[in-house]
Parts: structure tokens; C-alpha cells; sequence
């Protein structure tokens, strides 16, 4: 019998594991732009602009303005961000770094 129990239990945890991402709560943070920078297919001028992660898919405001979307992954680093920024390569966002985490949002290429 207590096979079955640890069996059961085993799976139970495995499943919440599994679930607790989908129940994540959304993440946003304003973060002033620099310089332009391309999300998804709109180009974004210098200037503060809001990001809101909610789950895989990011979502930029201007105020309570939707200006661009695009999807993306969490991904882990081996040490946390000192700062919160956005990273570009030839004017095309890829990764939005939070400071005091491991975890970076990096946007499908």
C-alpha cells in the first residue's frame, strides 16, 4: 500500500510542477528605450514603454496603448541581472533582463 501512495503522491507533485507555470502571474515593468528597437514587426521609437509577459506572450503599452506584441521563452541564466534592461542586436529586440533574476525573457527570432 504505500507504494501506491508514494506512486500517487509522486505524480501529484509531477503534475503541479508541471502546472504552476500556466497559473503564473503575469510580469510587467516599464523600461525606458534608449534607442529604437524592433518587437515582432513594429519598430519602437526611444522612450519608457510597459512590458507585460503573460506566460509566452509579451505585450508592449504606451500608456494603456498596445504598440507591439510578440512571443517568446523564460529562460535561466547561470547568475541574476543586476538591472533591469532590454537587449538588442541590429536594432531587434531579444532578450528583456529583470533585475535581481535568473530568468530572461527571450523573444522568438
Amino acid at each position: 500500500m504505500k507504494t501506491k501512495s508514494l506512486l500517487a503522491n509522486l505524480v501529484l507533485c509531477g503534475a503541479l510542477a508541471v502546472a504552476t507555470p500556466l497559473f503564473a502571474k503575469p510580469m510587467s515593468t516599464t523600461v525606458p528605450l534608449a534607442h529604437s528597437v524592433k518587437v515582432g514587426q513594429t519598430d519602437l521609437k526611444a522612450g519608457d514603454y510597459r512590458f507585460l509577459i503573460d506566460g509566452t506572450h509579451l505585450t508592449v503599452y504606451v500608456g494603456k496603448k498596445n504598440v507591439a506584441e510578440a512571443e517568446g521563452k523564460w529562460e535561466d541564466r547561470d547568475t541574476k541581472s543586476p538591472y533591469t534592461e532590454v537587449v538588442s542586436n541590429a536594432g531587434k529586440l531579444i532578450e528583456l533582463r529583470f533585475e535581481g533574476k535568473k530568468s530572461v525573457f527571450v523573444l522568438n527570432q
